[in-house]
């Protein structure tokens, strides 16, 4: 892929390689990019990078810019390498995203640009909650993590199926919800499981993310019906049906 971008531009981007590919769940893709030399960029855990997945020179590219790029979660984080955690679904539209996931093998070269503002942990909650599907799931791993052992966590994590489950890094007190076949839009198993989810009295802070409707069922839930301000729950839409570039 030819990439054009240089000169002032040099310090937004970076290439890599991809060195490995597999599946961690039947619908999602670990992988992993190398870069030969320290990656220049801050890193939060919850942040994403941009991967440049189609030619922007192409007769597509410069018709349409926003078909050269799609954005992935940060799961690792090393000085000269990083995880990306890709889920395979079909509602990116067009499918680029979706066939870069799938297709990705070792020794692939990529032009990733530097990292995204994402979700940034309160360290001072009394405790976190962490509400989301398989596309959340992804930003939530690296961000539980981070967390202080000591931290109070909990969460509803909703997926396909248990088989679709994403390994979180602790033990924790996760409820984990299925759709068996609903729609992860709009999602009222998720919203069922975080009205049926124990929580101490007080508010804490929730990090919300995933499909926008279903984020904002459960914002207004949280905020509505137990009285949490509003400025408590952050917010992070990662996709809805026939929209792009929610990131």
């Amino acid at each position: 892929m030819r990439n054009p971008l240089t000169g002032a531009f040099a310090k937004y981007f970076m290439e890599a390689t991809i060195t490995e590919a597999d599946l961690v769940t039947p619908t999602m893709r670990r992988i992993r990019l190398e870069t030969g030399e320290p990656i220049p960029f801050p890193y939060s855990p919850g942040q994403h990078v941009r991967i440049q997945v189609n030619d922007p020179l192409s007769p597509r590219g410069l018709l349409k810019p926003l078909e050269t790029l799609r954005t992935y979660t940060i799961r690792e984080h090393e000085p000269q390498a990083f995880e990306l955690l890709a889920h395979l679904y079909e509602s990116d539209g067009g499918g680029i995203g979706l066939r870069w996931a799938s297709q990705a093998r070792p020794g692939d070269r990529v032009t990733f640009w530097r990292h995204q503002s994402g979700f940034f942990l309160h360290e001072e909650a009394d405790y976190h909650l962490f509400v989301g599907e398989e596309t959340a799931s992804a930003a939530f791993g690296p961000m539980i993590g981070a967390l202080n052992g000591s931290a109070r966590v909990f969460g509803v994590l909703e997926s396909e199926s248990p088989e679709d489950d994403i390994p979180m890094p602790r033990p924790l007190e996760l409820r984990r919800v299925h759709r068996h076949g609903a729609p992860a839009h709009y999602s009222k198993t998720l919203l069922a499981g975080v009205t049926e989810l124990a929580l101490p009295d007080e508010p804490g802070t929730a990090y919300v993310a995933g499909e926008a409707r279903t984020c904002q069922m459960i914002r207004d839930h949280l905020v509505r019906d137990r009285g949490w301000p509003r400025a408590s729950v952050r917010v992070k839409p990662f996709w809805t049906p026939g929209k792009r570039g929610l990131h």
